[in-house]
């Protein structure tokens, strides 16, 4: 019968234990970090923008989790690729285009190095006209889960946080535009463009309304695709 309990008790302190150190590294990550500001410039002109570049994450995250012994490997990817192929026609003749997206579900498991560890996920997605949508899809997947699983807050405090409705004057409202979405006819080209650098953020807005959803999709192909113009120039 003492036999049962101390193991009952044993039982219960290693269940209280559960993940402790996993637990004290991830609340350091999260205050080391905090927050990280937007230094990419998207963009020109009073259309630009400042985005989170992906090193700036990898980077800083990184540093964090190395010096409080955590590690994160990719563990599954399950990948959904969509080509679509059409005829454009240019001053040279008929030109075959195609566009590619890929979207995958990334799990990566987050580990101690007392042993502890927990799988996490990150959703990405990208489009290219060659090989490197599954590159851009990985690079959003790794970039979300890092900022969402240690709570890491990006650039300033959005105006709706600082600023009451009431205080903000009314406008007339613009001429209605077509609500672009991931369903749309159009979304592959637009999506490309912005990926490629021939379209911004400013652009899309004129010609179409978007969600806060598809903002950010676009904000962060555009980031990509700054960054590898930038390697390219290098």
């Amino acid at each position: 019968m003492k036999l049962q309990n101390k193991n009952s008790i044993l039982a219960e302190q290693k269940k209280q234990n559960i993940m402790k150190n996993l637990i004290n590294a991830v609340n350091n990550v999260m205050s080391k970090v905090g927050n990280i500001e937007k230094s990419l410039n998207v963009g020109a002109g009073k259309s630009s923008y400042k985005g989170v570049a992906d090193k700036d994450v990898k980077h800083l995250v990184g540093k964090a989790m190395q010096e409080n012994n955590l590690a994160m490997f990719p563990i599954k990817i399950e990948p959904t690729t969509k080509i679509e192929r059409w005829v454009e026609n240019t001053n040279y003749g008929e030109k075959q285009k195609q566009s590619v997206f890929t979207e995958v579900l990334v799990t990566y498991k987050l580990i101690h190095e007392s042993g502890e560890s927990i799988e996490l996920q990150g959703y990405g997605h990208g489009v290219d006209s060659q090989d490197k949508s599954a590159g851009k899809a990985t690079t959003y997947a790794m970039k979300y889960a890092l900022l969402y699983s240690f709570m890491i807050a990006t650039g300033d405090i959005d105006d709706t946080d600082s600023t009451h409705s009431s205080e903000v004057p009314t406008k007339e409202a613009p001429a209605k535009l077509p609500t672009l979405t991931q369903e749309s006819h159009q979304w592959l080209t637009v999506y490309e463009a912005v990926s490629d650098g021939r379209a911004n953020l400013t652009y899309v807005k004129k010609k179409f309304t978007i969600s806060k959803e598809i903002e950010e999709i676009l904000e962060e192909a555009h980031e990509v695709a700054l960054e590898n113009m930038a390697k390219k120039s290098n």
